[in-house]
C-alpha cells in the first residue's frame, strides 16, 4: 500500500484547505520565512539520503551523465513549454485572459507542476515501490502541507485540488517502478537512493535562492544510476 503518497496528497489537500480558511491571517513575513526554511529541508532530506551511498564513482558518473543528457535535451525548456500549454488550456475553458487572472493561471499552474514533479516526490514515490520506504515522501508531505497552506492563502482553495494530478502521477511511477524491482540490487538500490539525495539537495539550494540550478535537467540521473551501479559492481 503506497502509504507516502497517500500521505502526501492528503497533506496538500489539507494545507489547501487550511490555507483557504486562514490565510488571510498569515502575515507576509512568515511566507517568505518558511519559503527559506523548505529549502533548507529540502537540503536536510538530500544530506541523509546521500550518506546511503554505496559506489561514490557510479552516483558522480551518474548525475554527471544524467546532467548532460538532460541538458542535451534540455528538459527544463520542455517544462515550460508544457506550463504555458497547460496555462492556455485554463484561459480556454475559463474564457478569461485579462491581467489578473493571467497572473493567476501562471502561478497554479507552476504550483502544479511543483508539486507534482519535484524531484523529491518523483524520487520518493520510485523509492517506495522499489525498497518500500515511504520516509522520503512522509518528510515531503510535512513540508507540502505548509507550502500548499501559504499559496492558498492567495490562491484559495483551488490549491488543495493538486492533490488529485499529484495523487495520480505518483501511483504511476510507483507502479512503474515495481517492474523495475526484479533488475535492481541491494546496493544499487542505495546508489539510487543517493542519486536522487544530490538532486533534493540542489533543489534546496534552488528553493533558498542561493544558486538557480535547472533541477528538472537532472532528473535523467535517476533513470541511469541502476544500471551504471550494476555495471561498476561487475567490474571492480
Amino acid at each position: 500500500m503506497p502509504i507516502g503518497i497517500i500521505t502526501n496528497a492528503s497533506a496538500i489537500l489539507l494545507g489547501g484547505i487550511i490555507g483557504g480558511i486562514f490565510g488571510k491571517h498569515f502575515p507576509e513575513r512568515i511566507r517568505t520565512n518558511l519559503t527559506f526554511i523548505f529549502g533548507v529541508a529540502s537540503m536536510a532530506i538530500g544530506i541523509n539520503l546521500i550518506v546511503k551511498l554505496h559506489s561514490l564513482p557510479s552516483i558522480v558518473l551518474s548525475v554527471i551523465l544524467g546532467t548532460f543528457i538532460g541538458e542535451m535535451i534540455d528538459l527544463e525548456h520542455w517544462m515550460e513549454v508544457f506550463t504555458v500549454k497547460i496555462k492556455l488550456f485554463i484561459e480556454k475553458i475559463s474564457g478569461k485572459n485579462s491581467s489578473e487572472d493571467d497572473m493567476f493561471i501562471q502561478k497554479y499552474v507552476s504550483l502544479v507542476v511543483l508539486f507534482c514533479t519535484g524531484s523529491t516526490g518523483i524520487l520518493g514515490s520510485m523509492a517506495e515501490a522499489m525498497t518500500g520506504d515511504h520516509s522520503i515522501l512522509l518528510a515531503k508531505a510535512v513540508l507540502d502541507i505548509f507550502t500548499s497552506a501559504i499559496f492558498a492563502a492567495s490562491l484559495g482553495f483551488l490549491v488543495a485540488g493538486i492533490a488529485v494530478p499529484q495523487f495520480l502521477f505518483f501511483m504511476a511511477l510507483y507502479l512503474l517502478s515495481g517492474f523495475i524491482l526484479p533488475l535492481t540490487t541491494p546496493e544499487a538500490l542505495n546508489d539510487f537512493m543517493s542519486c536522487g539525495g544530490i538532486i533534493a539537495l540542489a533543489t534546496g539550494f534552488r528553493i533558498c535562492e542561493m544558486k538557480y540550478i535547472r533541477i528538472t535537467n537532472m532528473l535523467p540521473s535517476l533513470l541511469i544510476v541502476i544500471p551504471i551501479s550494476k555495471l561498476w559492481g561487475m567490474f571492480f
